[in-house]
């Protein structure tokens, strides 16, 4: 009996292009601008690994705006996921607090994929430790649904309908090799993210 080859990780089905993650993170960065009434007192933190440089990538369309660099840092939700016990042992990633603190400011959360709820609640612990913002706020590139809590994004670039079989893959030019998000079907052996957001 002859062994089967392992299947390829097919490219799955593109649903936004390089062009789409611009647009929408323009128009993300225009909500927090309305929201916010200006970028005085705003801090984007970016949950890793691609939330961070979706934070930076508003940031800077914020700064041409309104011409004010806005704080960008990091947040590692790793030691507050409520997994830990149940997945294998995690690289602890890179927590970037801007020098002006998040103390009395509008912290706005910045992930890849909001799935469960579960890395945002995570997100939300990890800030407490951090300091007391004035207001918290969430912007995802997208929002798959299925969640497990009571959590909702304020920002959200592409509401995506999925069903709990399929995976939402994100990638980044700077992080991997093209901007772009694809939906995956069941059997796929790719990496996902945003899976336990």
């Amino acid at each position: 009996m002859c062994a089967q080859p392992a299947p390829e990780a097919t490219p799955g089905r593109v649903v936004l292009d390089a062009r789409d993650i611009a647009r929408a993170l323009t128009r993300i960065s225009h909500e927090i601008l309305e929201r916010n009434k200006g970028a005085g007192d705003l801090v984007l933190l970016g949950i890793p690994s691609r939330g961070v440089p979706l934070a930076e990538r508003i940031a800077e369309r914020i700064t041409s705006v309104e011409g004010y660099d806005v704080p960008t840092g990091s947040l590692d939700v790793t030691m507050y996921r409520d997994d830990l016990r149940l997945k294998p042992a995690r690289a602890l990633l890179h927590t970037e607090i801007p020098e002006s603190g998040i103390d009395g400011r509008t912290v706005v959360l910045v992930d890849d994929v909001l799935f469960s709820g579960r890395t945002i609640r995570a997100a939300l612990d990890a800030l407490n430790d951090i300091g007391r913002p004035r207001a918290v706020r969430l912007a995802v590139l997208v929002d798959r649904g299925h969640r497990e809590l009571p959590i909702r994004a304020d920002f959200v670039g592409k509401n995506l309908p999925t069903s709990l079989v399929e995976r939402v893959r994100v990638t980044l030019a700077g992080v991997d090799e093209v901007d772009a998000v694809t939906i995956h079907g069941e059997g796929d052996t790719s990496e996902p993210t945003g899976e336990a957001s």
